[in-house]
């Protein structure tokens, strides 16, 4: 069984790119995997392995500068949800391009799970989706609006667009682990709104912690990892990636039409060019030899771009 650990911290590190060799290789030493993004406004990712190593890396997580109230959520899965350890510079740890904006100093009202339901059903009360539209395509809480984003840095220019349908509402904004709520809720403060409340923990929270029977959620959620879904208890859910469009698909979609393996589905067989469709032919092609030979660090799905904890 490996232990997922899905995380995120926003301080200051002064020299992030001088903590990647020794974190990746802590992580590399404790035989743990997946992604972590550092950048001056702090760290952000997900990792698997084993208890022992998992719980190596958090403690030295914890021990760098200003990390030492870091949460971070845990499940597990069978399988090694990723293929290898990455420890990238980025600009932000998820990037939305407000240079203004600055969660260490103030965000939107924390809700915890428990709570998130009586909020959501107020009439005075409007529920935002914070998330990327493919996301919002396989699960969503009841009511909620969908704005339809490509990439969270779409979100300030569809609230400037849109900001008119809220006035005298209060704004409950949720993404997969919290992250992208605690710029949006700051972004939204900035803008004036008074009232701006986020669920704590994100999706992942509400759904480890909520009982199916009392949810306000439906479907299932996406995470950036090889489980592709997970639902209610975080169970993993039966979604799979399309490895032309990296988008989530469900079994049956296989047997419609625009589908090939590892090189388009229905949602994107028309997206791409016929020299795209070669190249990923010739992926799939080197997945498969790669298969045959029994290495299957390069097997793994990569999922969306962005990391959201």
């Amino acid at each position: 069984m490996y232990i997922i650990a899905a995380l995120y911290h926003f301080t200051r590190f002064n020299d992030p790119d001088g903590l990647r060799a020794p974190l990746k290789a802590l992580c590399e030493a404790q035989d743990v995997k997946g992604t972590l993004l550092v950048a001056g406004e702090g760290i952000n990712g997900t990792i698997a392995g084993p208890r022992a190593g998992i719980d190596v890396v958090i403690a030295h997580i914890k021990s760098l500068p200003g990390c030492d109230g870091l949460e971070w959520k845990e499940s597990t899965a069978k399988t090694p949800p990723f293929g290898k350890m990455k420890v990238r510079l980025k600009r932000e740890i998820v990037t939305m391009g407000q240079p203004d904006v600055d969660p260490t100093d103030r965000v939107g009202h924390y809700v915890e799970a428990a709570d998130w339901n009586d909020l959501i059903n107020r009439d005075d009360v409007a529920v935002i989706d914070t998330r990327n539209d493919y996301e919002v395509s396989i699960g969503t809480f009841d009511g909620a609006i969908d704005p339809q984003t490509k990439s969270f840095g779409e979100f300030p220019a569809w609230w400037q667009e849109n900001k008119h349908r809220f006035h005298n509402k209060k704004i409950a904004m949720f993404c997969t682990g919290g992250i992208r709520c605690e710029k949006s809720t700051n972004y939204l403060v900035g803008q004036g709104v008074e009232d701006v409340f986020h669920l704590k923990g994100g999706i992942l929270k509400y759904l480890e912690n909520v009982p199916q029977e009392d949810s306000s959620w439906q479907g299932e959620c996406f995470v950036f990892d090889n489980r592709v879904s997970v639902g209610h208890g975080l169970k993993e859910g039966p979604h799979m990636l399309c490895h032309g469009c990296r988008r989530p698909i469900l079994p049956q979609d296989t047997a419609r039409d625009g589908y090939e393996a590892g090189v388009s589905c229905h949602q994107c067989v028309t997206e791409t060019s016929d020299a795209d469709k070669a190249r990923f032919r010739e992926r799939q092609h080197q997945i498969m030899l790669a298969r045959n030979r029994g290495d299957d660090h390069l097997n793994a799905p990569k999922p969306g771009q962005n990391t959201d904890n």
